[in-house]
């Protein structure tokens, strides 16, 4: 990598930029087999591109390789400059390397400016961008888009691709290509994530300061069948294996595919989360091992199995069944231990990097270490005018060391700038930790620093908003708003003040919201449920709210079950799928664990449909068969004819298989 300008030529561009990124499609198998040509060829392509971008006023802040990155303080002419680079190389004679086909990307935005080089969301948003196109394209984005359409160059049309989601996986971003005459022909679809078979989910944040070890776990993914990120609760591992699942979309034909452990307890479960995302047929017999090893063997692809702490043993047995078995299949485990296997190479996962005594006080030299560069985006988010000074650089870096770099502690602590000044937040800090540790800093291990933080997040609580937060902690899963009124009210929180008491506990991160098929739905992450479910749980009320929950999404799955036969399949079927955690949840806590073994026959009837028609066979024989073996048959009737008949539907279904 070669950073460009420094020390010469004119100064880096500041405040709302224009970033154009160009890249050569499909360079790397051309200089293997033609080196001595490629040299030649992109030496030229360089003269070329760098003559047309600084003949339009561009600043080029680094080259990767053949990749040209550079600014504009004008959009217009940033695309001026795409248009120009693609004429000149067009014209040029590459046919001795088959040709040089260059695609290029227009974004818009800030980013912080560091010894000439760029960072932030911006310049990772245009670099996802370039990587989806294709040789001789140029792309925007909807906020470049936005910038030159009224002021582009004559002649040019810009066609609508629609949104799609990159791989920081992010927001789905709206793609319009720009085209001048025999430019607009037509290219193959965008290599977006959607054009690759995967189920990763959707973030509400930019993935941000795990760059080396993203790099790490992909290369120790292509060396070793199984690769276990270990680390404390916080840390950042679910959010690493799904942005690596993501980079690595293009090496796996058959796909990537996560199955999210943390709701489910019993091994039964296991297997019908690992069948329901990699889409395995359950209609030929009891649901395990085998049946999701058959169908993993021939195929090339990325399993995530995330959260195994809890399920060690049924998951190492699993995973040493489809690593002797299934030669193209990669595991990536994500654990706070690690699962003890043979040929499982573990990956500890470190906190993010803080700057050590005074060396945070240079905005410059406190934005090169990950932790503040994450506070410093969190931070924006918070809080729109939020800038990284001399002034409260110090602050920022005393904060993220105080925090020990931990992702999750540092995202609750930017949250707190809504409210609060760098100063009054390290001062707040600053008597927690002494009040926790008697003023010995070195005895605070990293754990209880999380602790400390969710303890001070939720002391600065209402009591309304910390009833519902312990509350929340039943939810297995997203929630609508609807769920947290009718399982959550009551004991001082009236149905219509839950929804000003979610975007309460929102705004403070200590919840999630997130839109979903056009509904805004909200979540716990996992470290925070699972401390929320420690405060419900000393209270002496957990039983009551799990009843209320079982009782909820019983409800759910019965209004479900009475509109099947009226919506169509399709829809019916999402409309499950998205409450399926909870329905899992409440057939372990009813059945399995045996609080409410009528409640939970009754949702593994009402789920009869789903699991005839949602390929979920297997499991619900399971359910149904537990049901039946634990129903009293005499107090409930009608429950146990229904099971019998589900059961009579689920057998036919092998035999007819």
């Amino acid at each position: 990598m070669d950073v460009l300008g420094t020390g010469k030529g004119p100064s880096a561009p500041s405040g709302t930029l224009a970033f154009l990124f160009s890249d050569i499609e499909g360079s790397s198998r051309r200089w293997e087999a033609q080196r001595e040509a490629m040299e030649r060829a992109v030496a030229r392509h360089e003269e070329l591109v760098r003559s047309a971008i600084e003949a339009r006023n561009g600043y080029i802040f680094k080259t990767v390789g053949d990749a040209f990155c550079c600014t504009f303080a004008s959009a217009a002419d940033a695309l001026r400059a795409a248009f120009a680079i693609q004429e000149t190389l067009e014209a040029e004679d590459f046919s001795d390397v088959g040709g040089l086909r260059v695609r290029l990307a227009l974004h818009a935005g800030v980013a912080q400016e560091r010894d000439r080089d760029y960072f932030g969301p911006a310049v990772n948003r245009v670099a996802r961008l370039v990587s989806i196109g294709h040789g001789g394209q140029v792309l925007l984005s909807n906020a470049a888009y936005e910038l030159v359409k009224d002021d582009a160059p004559p002649h040019v049309v810009f066609t609508d691709l629609g949104s799609h989601r990159l791989k920081d996986l992010a927001q789905p971003e709206r793609v319009w290509q720009a085209a001048t005459g025999e430019s607009g022909r037509d290219f193959p679809p965008l290599r977006s994530v959607a054009s690759f078979p995967n189920n990763l989910p959707l973030q509400v944040t930019t993935f941000h300061g795990r760059e080396d070890d993203m790099r790490d776990i992909k290369r120790h993914v292509a060396d070793h069948h199984l690769v276990t990120i270990f680390g404390s609760g916080g840390v950042g591992k679910t959010r690493l294996a799904v942005q690596s699942g993501a980079e690595l979309l293009d090496q796996f034909e058959d796909g990537v595919w996560i199955a999210d452990l943390a709701p489910i307890k019993e091994e039964q479960s296991l297997m019908g989360v690992v069948a329901q995302a990699l889409g395995v047929n359950q209609s030929q017999g009891p649901l395990g091992d085998e049946a999701i090893i058959r169908w993993l063997e021939p195929k090339r692809l990325l399993l995530i199995f995330d959260n195994c702490e809890h399920l060690v043993d049924p998951v190492a047995r699993l995973i040493d069944a489809i690593n002797r078995r299934c030669a193209n299949v990669r595991v990536l485990a994500t654990s706070r231990q690690a699962l003890g296997m043979s040929g499982e190479k573990v990956f500890r996962l470190p906190s993010l990097a803080y700057p050590a005594g005074l060396g945070g006080r240079i905005p410059e030299e406190a934005m090169r270490c990950s932790a503040v560069a994450l506070f410093v985006d969190r931070a924006m988010l918070a809080d729109r005018s939020f800038r990284l000074t001399s002034e409260n650089a110090l602050l920022v870096a005393e904060v993220c060391r105080r925090l020990d770099g931990i992702p999750l502690a540092i995202e609750l602590a930017a949250a707190r700038l809504r409210m609060m000044s760098c100063a009054g937040l390290a001062r707040h800090l600053d008597e927690r930790f002494k009040f926790l540790t008697g003023g010995n800093r070195s005895a605070l291990p990293r754990q209880q620093t999380l602790a400390a933080l969710i303890d001070w997040s939720y002391d600065l609580l209402s009591p309304p908003e910390r009833s519902l937060f312990d509350r929340l902690a039943v939810f297995a899963g997203p929630f609508s708003l609807d769920a947290a009124e009718h399982v959550c009210a009551g004991d001082g929180i009236e149905p219509r003040d839950v929804l000003d008491l979610l975007c309460s506990l929102t705004d403070k991160s200590l919840v999630v919201a997130e839109t979903e098929d056009d509904e805004e739905r909200y979540h716990l992450l996992e470290t925070t449920r699972e401390y929320a479910w420690q405060k419900l749980r000393a209270q002496g009320v957990a039983d009551r709210f799990d009843t209320a929950y079982a009782r909820y999404f019983l409800k759910v799955a019965s209004d479900l079950e009475s509109r099947s036969s009226a919506m169509e399949l399709g829809e019916w079927l999402r409309r499950v799928e998205r409450e399926l955690r909870h329905f899992r949840a409440v057939l372990e806590w009813s059945l399995g664990e045996g609080h409410d073994v009528a409640l939970g026959a009754s949702l593994a009837a009402a789920l009869e449909a789903y699991w005839w028609h949602g390929g979920a066979e297997a499991e619900g024989r399971y359910w149904i068969e537990d049901g039946l073996t634990k129903l009293a048959v005499s107090e409930h009737p009608e429950i146990a004819e229904r099971l019998d008949r589900a059961q009579a539907l689920l057998t036919s279904r092998i035999l007819f298989s």
